[in-house]
């Protein structure tokens, strides 16, 4: 179970889940707030509504009897100034929500009340007895007898009428009469559209909700499991080559322009370089074992014959072999360091005075080189001129060319150093293969005469190495023209 939760699969299926779920209620709180609000509303105007029919009706003069209260769907108060309640819905039991819990209306209050109302004073006598002065700014914003006050006030509460128990949104709103004085209008609308509505879209939420993230879940592990079918498949075919060491297999790549076709595709690319490094590494092995073997016969044969018959004993062609044997031995180790990624040092070498000193006791070489300065490894650097000088005297008939100069191109300074001689040249179609481990195109020549086919590896690996480049052409004499392309310093 905890390597299922554990899986891509299913973290996916559960995150869009939960996305989900939190979209879900979000949106689901957010209509029923919308919903809650807007019935609330519309009870609120059909409260306001019905105050309002009765307070028009106690401005026209109408008795507390004659008052419109026989609706048991909106229960009506109406409240003097001091708080007594003077009318009220037949059939009313219970009340809360309107400043006053009174269902019954006082007796005698509407006789008091209508006495009161008439020996009130008028507004004008009031302005009399004040001076017609200080109240008159009073006096001009209270509601003028007959008049219905512009303000509302909403309260939600309940009631009960004639047994019948709910709640309410009630509405209250002021009047002022001639013989009454301030009367208050207490009328209430029923919540109850708004309970049933809000109650069934929350249940069919509570039931809908899950429902839709169950299709989410199973509809996101489908999908990702079709989308990640062809990286198990990789994973699969990886194992396999894994288990076997066959780098000849490949992964299956989709038919899609995705992620995972680019994976599969990198893939591939990856055993295929890693098959080719292996392959390399082998030859490389095995050439060196077949390099160093011929050598290493030759010196015991001497040695061998020089104990049995000192007076035979071939000294020079011992110190020859011994000398070729510690020349491949350099060479495969340098191979070695630079194949495992070793990096050249950074001091700054003049080209110039290097191939100098090069040439300097090499005969038949003509140097024509102006002060180039680059960055690398003076060892690596002086290790790739003498390659190209004993390649090009091995096979000049006369002379060997050696130039340095400063090239300045659209992609940088460059170094630029050239190695012709007047032989025979390269063939086009050989012009790569001569940079190969161990290739020697002259079939005929004796390992003598052309080393082990390390010299121009060695030489282009270093020139890579240090950023540049290293390639062959024709010379203009007819023999091959070697052209080492370093970035000036």
């Amino acid at each position: 179970m905890r390597r299922r939760l554990g899986s891509v699969r299913a973290r996916a299926a559960l995150g869009a889940t939960l996305v989900v779920a939190v979209a879900l209620v979000a949106a689901g709180a957010a209509v029923l707030l919308a919903l809650q609000s807007s019935l609330s509303g519309q009870a609120g105007a059909q409260a306001d509504r019905a105050a309002r029919e009765v307070a028009a009706e106690l401005a026209a003069g109408h008795a507390y009897d004659r008052l419109s209260l026989d609706d048991e769907d909106r229960p009506v108060q109406v409240v003097t100034e001091d708080g007594t309640l003077v009318a009220a819905t037949e059939g009313l039991e219970r009340i809360s929500g309107t400043g006053t819990d009174a269902v019954r209306p006082a007796p005698g209050a509407a006789r008091a009340t209508a006495q009161a109302g008439h020996a009130a004073p008028t507004p004008d006598d009031d302005d009399d007895a004040d001076g017609g002065g200080d109240g008159g700014g009073d006096a001009s914003s209270a509601p003028r007898p007959g008049e219905i006050g512009e303000d509302t006030a909403f309260r939600d509460g309940s009631a009960t009428v004639d047994g019948d128990t709910a709640d309410y949104r009630f509405a209250s709103v002021s009047v002022e009469t001639d013989d009454r004085g301030a009367l208050t209008v207490h009328a209430g609308a029923p919540l109850s559209s708004e309970h049933s509505a809000v109650g069934t879209a929350l249940t069919v939420m509570l039931i809908g909700f899950p429902l839709l993230l169950a299709v989410v879940a199973g509809v996101t592990w489908l999908v990702t499991r079709r989308a990640l079918r062809p990286v198990e498949g990789i994973r699969r075919e990886m194992a396999a080559i894994t288990a076997s060491a066959d780098l000849a297999r490949r992964v299956p790549e989709p038919h899609t322009h995705d992620e995972v076709a680019r994976l599969a595709r990198t893939t591939n690319e990856t055993l295929t370089a890693l098959q080719s490094a292996v392959e390399r590494q082998r030859r490389f092995v095995a050439d060196a074992s077949h390099e160093l073997r011929s050598p290493i016969a030759s010196l015991r044969t001497q040695l061998e014959v020089g104990a049995a018959h000192p007076e035979l004993l071939d000294v020079p062609g011992a110190v020859e072999d011994t000398v070729r044997l510690q020349d491949l031995a350099a060479d495969l180790l340098l191979l070695a360091r630079l194949d495992a990624g070793e990096r050249p040092a950074d001091a700054r070498v003049d080209l110039a005075a290097l191939v100098r000193e090069a040439t300097a006791e090499r005969a038949g070489v003509r140097v024509d080189a102006e002060p180039v300065e680059v960055a690398g490894s003076r060892g690596q650097l002086g290790r790739v001129l003498a390659n190209l000088l004993d390649n090009a005297r091995r096979h000049a008939r006369e002379e060997v060319t050696v130039s340095v100069r400063r090239e300045n191109g659209p992609d940088g300074r460059w170094a630029l150093v050239t190695v012709a001689d007047d032989g025979d040249g390269v063939p086009e179609a050989d012009r790569e293969r001569v940079f190969e481990r161990f290739v020697r195109l002259d079939a005929a020549r004796t390992r003598d005469e052309g080393g082990a086919g390390l010299g121009l590896a060695i030489a282009r690996d270093v020139a890579e190495r240090h950023g540049g480049t290293l390639t062959v052409g024709q010379a203009p004499a007819g023999g091959a023209l070697f052209e080492l392309r370093l970035p000036a310093a």
